[in-house]
Formats: structure tokens, C-alpha cells, sequence
């Protein structure tokens, strides 16, 4: 069993500020901080620093060596990461004195993704083998109906989300979201209960992992329903908590390890993740992670 997460690569530009910019209002940050990010890559460092053996596919442009040294440095193999005449992915990040952000996202390579790009990627992957998705990505339903012919088992983290992603859901083994993606795609207005009722019913063999913010996560398949809360952590930057999350889950359940260990372990690590400044450089350690003696909220 292999893991491949064919994804986003972004250079983040990260700009702290005392409240996000309003329509015509013009404000001088307090600082500016570059950083390697991108949903993609941000969850492929997850997952290799929660100790999984994970391949990256997707494309850079010609601006980016910092991308491909900072997924060397974490373990990750990039040999299937392509390069386009397209500038990279890069995100504008706003972080407010609360640790919230807001993004402006620009997809450049990212979207270069062709079906000649798929094929030659998913050559080497077959039955058992997990593919990890978001949608930051050009030419992603060819590559979830592919792998799905293959046989992969592939998770899902529908963000951004839209309306046509509901058309995945039926190839899709895991499906990784927050509350307010899960209200979109599931159309239900209701609670988690609901959101998860709503999605399982467009796949019974769906395992749904349901992130509530504050209220932690919430875990539904066809046969078992599990719930986890959070921690208390100072929240300095929220940019990579769900990556962390999902990373941290992944390789928790490739493992072998219960659902409720997973989410445990995922939990711990994105409570960590939001006390520390950056994307993918505040994603902790295993061991971190093992080791952590945190207060539930």
C-alpha cells in the first residue's frame, strides 16, 4: 500500500494584520512572511512528519525550488512533481491579532494539471493504494474517476468547495471536511448528524470526517459514529489546521490505527498546528505529537 497526495504546491505570502482589510480601505501590515504552503503540500508534510511514506504529484512553476526543497527536507518524494511555464501557486494570507486568516488564492501551476499529467502520474498506482485530493488542482474529476478504476482508496478534502464536487462523492472512501463545506455539498442545513446522513446517502461505503471548529470533529461511516473534542492551546495561526488534520488522520488510519486513535492523534496535532506562526513550518513532529500532554477544552 502506497500513498499519494497529487495536490497544490503554494508560496504563501503571509501578512499579519490588526483586523482584515475592508472594501476600499487601505492598511499598512505589521509584517510579511513567506512561506511554503498550499493544501497540498501542507498535508503531504502532515502526513510525513505523522511518519507515513508519502509521493507528491502536481506542478511547480520555474519559481519553485524553495516548494521542492521544503518537501525534501520532510521525507516526501517528489519524483512525480512536475514543472509548468506557469508561474506557482501562491497565496495572499491576511492573520489577524486572533490568529484568523483570510486568503486570496492564485492556482498558476496548480492548474497546468493536464489528463496526459494524470495518466502518466497514476500509471504506477493500483488496487489498495491511497490517494489523497483537494481542490486546488486542474483536471481533478478525470483524476478521481481514474484512480477509481484503479481501485484506489481515495480521500478527499473538497476545499475550496463547490457545487460539482457532489458528482466525486460516489468514488471517494474518505471525504475530509469542514462544517460549513459540509452544509454545501450535502445541501442539509441540520447538524453534523445530519450534514453526514446527507453525504452517506450519496455513498453508503462514505467515511465522513466532519470538522466543527470549536466544537472538535465528528466521524461517521455506514457502521459506527465517533465524536472528539479540543484542546486548549494559545491560537496564534489557524493557515494549516485542517492540512494538519487530514494529513494526521490519513496516515493514522493507513497505519492501521482505530478511528477514535485517529482522530485523537489528528486532533492533537492541529491543536499544536494553530499554536505556531506559518503553514506547513507549524505542523509537529510525531513524536510531538506521541508525546503531547494536552488539556481537553
Amino acid at each position: 500500500m502506497r500513498i499519494l497526495n497529487f495536490g497544490s504546491v503554494n508560496i504563501d505570502h503571509v501578512y499579519r494584520v490588526d483586523e482584515f482589510v475592508k472594501p476600499g480601505q487601505t492598511v499598512s501590515s505589521l509584517s510579511l512572511e513567506r512561506f511554503c504552503g498550499g493544501k497540498g503540500l501542507n498535508q503531504s508534510i502532515a502526513l510525513a512528519r505523522a511518519g507515513a511514506k508519502v509521493m507528491h504529484a502536481g506542478k511547480t512553476g520555474s519559481d519553485g525550488d524553495m516548494l521542492r526543497k521544503r518537501l525534501c527536507e520532510n521525507g516526501v518524494d517528489i519524483s512525480l512533481l512536475g514543472q509548468s511555464s506557469v508561474a506557482s501557486g501562491h497565496a495572499v494570507i491576511q492573520v489577524d491579532r486572533s490568529g484568523q486568516n483570510c486568503i486570496l488564492l492564485f492556482g498558476g501551476a496548480n492548474q497546468d494539471i493536464t489528463r496526459d499529467d494524470a495518466d502518466r502520474v497514476l500509471s504506477g498506482f493500483g488496487k489498495g493504494d491511497i490517494l489523497v485530493l483537494q481542490n486546488e488542482i486542474s483536471s481533478l474529476e478525470y483524476i478521481v474517476k481514474t484512480a477509481f478504476q484503479k481501485g484506489m482508496r481515495i480521500a478527499l478534502n473538497p476545499s475550496p468547495v463547490e457545487e460539482k464536487l457532489r458528482g466525486l462523492i460516489p468514488f471517494v472512501t474518505w471525504l475530509i471536511l469542514n462544517e460549513d463545506e459540509g452544509a454545501a455539498l450535502s445541501g442539509c442545513g441540520g447538524g453534523p448528524e445530519a450534514v453526514a446522513e446527507s453525504l452517506l446517502g450519496m455513498n453508503a461505503s462514505l467515511k465522513v470526517v466532519l470538522t466543527l471548529g470549536k466544537r472538535g470533529v465528528y466521524y461517521k461511516d455506514a457502521l459506527a459514529a465517533y465524536t472528539h473534542g479540543i484542546y486548549r492551546v494559545p491560537v496564534v495561526d489557524t493557515t494549516a489546521a485542517g492540512d494538519t488534520f487530514t494529513g494526521y488522520f490519513i496516515a493514522c488510519v493507513s497505519r492501521g490505527e482505530s478511528v477514535p486513535d485517529a482522530l485523537r492523534y489528528a486532533s492533537v496535532a492541529s491543536s499544536l498546528a494553530v499554536s505556531r506562526r506559518g503553514a506547513s513550518d507549524s505542523i509537529p513532529l510525531w513524536a510531538e505529537v506521541k508525546d503531547a500532554r494536552l488539556e481537553p477544552v
